[in-house]
């Protein structure tokens, strides 16, 4: 897809890597850049910075997104692709409590859930469309320190899977951005943890790379290129993987 003249909406604009792709989508041409944050302070910032439109919205609830997006379709205009960006990260293992594991199943899974069960249809009938989802390289690879983490990521990474296989040939591009650790709110303060082992990224260039698959329309989108290595190995011997990952969970811990 070019961005040319598109209408984009991007959740988790306040900051890191939402920011960056308001900026980058901006740069590229976008018509209209819909900055979107349960902050609403950041996400007017941001959208004061690339000179688009904000909105306070709380993507745990289905009623806020989905009433965003009427918002956007009536008073801006169709849009061309919408990244379900935002996302949450909550420590701890089985014990986590279940109001903490449903927070993370409505902000990591649910609100792409939503955004896609809206806006699928209006794209069918435009002949097509673009959704983006956040998920995380724990949506491949788990995540050492944090249960809800881990899981909820990888249910992110099948729904866009899904979704691809399902609604492709209406026209529906999808694209899933599964990096390690990116310099964000999320990250500070965890920049010795597992996740920062290959590095920690800016926001901007992981920006840039996603810009550059967007072109592509490339589905699985890996900024830390280790990632596709640690996938290989995972599948050629599972049990020799699990037990590397006894490894770093026993170096690394829990994930406060």
């Amino acid at each position: 897809m070019d961005i040319q003249d598109k209408i984009c909406v991007i959740t988790g604009a306040a900051g890191g890597i939402g920011r960056a792709l308001c900026v980058a989508m901006k740069d590229a041409g976008a018509a209209e850049v819909v900055c979107v944050d349960r902050n609403g302070d950041g996400a007017a910032e941001t959208a004061e910075m690339v000179g688009g439109a904000a909105f306070t919205v709380d993507v745990a609830d289905e009623k806020q997104i989905t009433d965003m997006i009427d918002s956007v379709e009536r008073d801006i205009g169709p849009i061309d692709l919408f990244w379900s960006n935002a996302g949450i990260a909550i420590g701890g293992g089985l014990d986590t409590p279940t109001d903490e594991w449903q927070r993370a199943w409505d902000v990591n899974l649910m609100s792409h859930v939503w955004a896609a069960r809206h806006l699928v249809p209006l794209m069918k009938k435009r002949g097509g469309g673009y959704l983006l989802n956040t998920a995380s390289a724990a949506g491949l690879l788990n995540q050492v320190g944090s249960a809800s983490y881990g899981v909820t990521k990888h249910a992110a990474v099948g729904l866009a899977e899904w979704i691809a296989m399902t609604h492709g040939d209406d026209g529906i591009k999808v694209s899933v951005l599964c990096p390690q650790a990116v310099r964000t709110e999320m990250t500070r303060g965890h920049e010795d943890h597992v996740a920062a082992i290959d590095g920690m990224m800016e926001p901007g260039p992981v920006a840039d790379i996603c810009l550059e698959a967007i072109k592509e329309e490339t589905f699985l989108i890996l900024p830390h290129a280790s990632v596709r290595d640690y996938m290989k190995n995972k599948v050629e011997n599972y049990d020799r993987w699990i037990g590397g990952m006894r490894k770093l969970n026993r170096k690394f811990g829990a994930l406060d």
